[in-house]
């Protein structure tokens, strides 16, 4: 069965310019990336789930933030894994220096038998479409090719 995961782009207007919100992968692959490395929150969900309340899910484990509001529907983007991201952009100001994440735990270094915990996201910050453009996770690219449209 396919992969589905469902996330929500927040947006906001500074100097009259778009800027959107990108959150970091926490954890010990992703420490020293930046390029291509940053994502919208975002998560899996299961068939019965309803995509928009998973992905409002997803931003209040990944970033402690709940949201509401008139969330725009953009079209599904699948990634070249197969995996289709369902994303909903909304325009909300937030400190992004106040999130909290939930956290993982893995076997690290790999095969030393040791476990350690660390945050699914590891920071968050607010770029503007162009910078955005070259933070983001090339497979969510069309995400901010669609927003960019209708902001």
């Amino acid at each position: 069965m396919p992969v589905k995961s469902a996330g929500i782009i927040l947006y906001r207007f500074k100097n009259d310019l778009p800027e959107v919100f990108l959150v970091h992968p926490g954890g010990p692959y992703w420490i020293k990336k930046d390029e291509n490395a940053w994502s919208i929150p975002k998560g899996i969900f299961e068939e019965n789930e309803d995509p928009l309340d998973a992905a409002k899910r997803e931003m209040k484990e990944e970033t402690g933030i709940e949201v509401s509001g008139t969330f725009i529907e953009l079209n599904p983007v699948k990634q070249k894994s197969g995996k289709t991201i369902f994303a909903w952009a909304l325009e909300k100001d937030i400190d992004e220096t106040k999130i909290s994440s939930n956290h993982f735990e893995i076997e690290w270094p790999p095969r030393s038998g040791q476990y350690k915990s660390f945050p699914e996201i590891d920071r968050a910050a607010w770029f503007t479409l162009d910078e955005a453009k070259k933070k983001i996770i090339k497979g969510q690219l069309p995400l901010l090719e669609q927003l960019e449209k209708v902001v």
